[in-house]
């Protein structure tokens, strides 16, 4: 196992294009879960210079304004204005919206143990639901970070944020909605030792020279987020580094929604099965399972259990139980894997309908995931990020 090495995260502001549209998905799903928690929604959405589409398969008792809910939430990010490129109030909305896929929701309400092995649905609530499709769900945590996440993609994600708030509470009026960050951490003997680069790329007013920007953004962002233990005089600073910044968001990139996966996870330390979350109601196992497999190694590494804790999950369309689960805990744990294992089959439920009752995932709390990273942050609707389950995994190992 190498134990000295270089790694790297990068995060994305709201603004960014791919965020902007993973935005309008989740609050598509927001909406629609507002008046309906049984509603079945998949949505993609794309956006470009003067367009947003929106697309998918919806099937639901509830009445939503698409449009509204795009030009409220293109408006929230900060596209208010022709002169950005892209703007609330003149983009067009284009929809093209189908209901769930028949052969699809046959196993999503009722489930191959149901169907085909007898289970008394009435004797077993949970084993009603089906996965929504097939695939494989990664979590991951580790003793980085208080929130045990990865110390680059903490970081990255937290200078977006910071990035954001300075913009809309006007500390550096000049910038606009679309931004980048990129973190590199040096790892001594496997640990977070110190900084060896910040990459900065923020969105700006034409008439701002680059000196400003660079001066305010390592003043008023950088400073005020990064541990100053971890800087030293051999740190780097790639702040806008083109020297200009000024066309971004949609007009200068097409975005799509689920393309930024891997900012939405881990930065790249853990592994991903490839499905984005985004527009995504929790029967969707790429969203539901991702959240569960998390909670899973989260609640290990705060048991004390391992110091890094990855969790696949794997599932066949239409059927409750996983077809797999298998756990990473990179020569990190206390017990034998295989008891971990056992741990995680009685302490956690992993069939879809368990982990969305569990997990309390029919609610309107998407759009909030959609920027800054779904893992990682304390909201209390992110109820994965509980560990709630480690004095009982602590206490079944004494």
């Amino acid at each position: 196992m190498q134990n000295n090495y270089l790694f790297t995260s990068e995060s994305v502001t709201e603004g960014h294009p791919d965020k902007v549209a993973d935005q309008i998905a989740d609050a598509v799903l927001d909406a629609i879960y507002v008046q309906d928690a049984e509603a079945r929604v998949a949505v993609e959405t794309l956006v470009a210079t003067g367009l947003v589409l929106v697309a998918g398969q919806i099937t639901t008792s509830a009445y939503v304004d698409i449009p509204k809910i795009v030009r409220d939430t293109v408006r929230e990010i900060g596209y208010t204005r022709a002169k950005y490129g892209f703007d609330c109030d003149t983009c067009a909305v284009l929809t093209s919206i189908d209901e769930q896929a028949k052969d699809i929701a046959i196993g999503v309400n009722k489930a191959f143990e149901i169907r085909e092995e007898n289970i008394n649905p009435e004797k077993n609530k949970f084993a009603v639901t089906g996965a929504g499709d097939q695939g494989m769900m990664f979590g991951y945590a580790c003793r980085e970070t208080p929130e045990l996440m990865p110390l680059p993609i903490s970081l990255a994600h937290k200078l977006t944020y910071r990035l954001a708030e300075v913009r809309k509470n006007k500390i550096i009026p000049y910038l606009r909605p679309d931004g980048k960050s990129q973190v590199t951490v040096q790892y001594i003997d496997g640990a977070p030792a110190r900084i060896e680069a910040i990459v900065i790329a923020a969105q700006h007013n034409p008439k701002v020279d680059i000196e400003t920007i660079q001066k305010d953004i390592k003043e008023k962002v950088i400073a005020e987020v990064i541990p100053q233990k971890y800087l030293d005089e051999n740190t780097k600073y790639y702040i806008n580094s083109t020297g200009r910044f000024t066309i971004g968001g949609p007009k200068a990139d097409t975005g799509l929604s689920g393309r930024k996966i891997i900012v939405d996870t881990y930065g790249g330390t853990a592994r991903h099965g490839g499905g984005s979350f985004s527009g995504k109601d929790p029967t969707k196992v790429d969203r539901s399972a991702s959240y569960a497999a998390r909670y899973i190694a989260k609640n290990i590494v705060a048991a004390g259990i391992a110091d890094k804790c990855e969790v696949q999950l794997a599932y066949a369309i239409g059927v409750a139980n996983p077809v797999s689960i298998m756990i990473d805990t990179f020569q990190t744990e206390r017990i034998p894997q295989s008891q971990i294992i056992q741990l995680i089959k009685k302490h956690f439920d992993v069939r879809p309908a368990a982990i969305i009752d569990h997990l309390q995932l029919r609610r309107p709390i998407y759009k909030k995931t959609a920027a800054y990273g779904h893992f990682g942050r304390e909201n209390e609707e992110f109820t994965w990020e509980k560990i709630d389950k480690a004095e009982e995994l602590k206490r079944d190992i004494q």
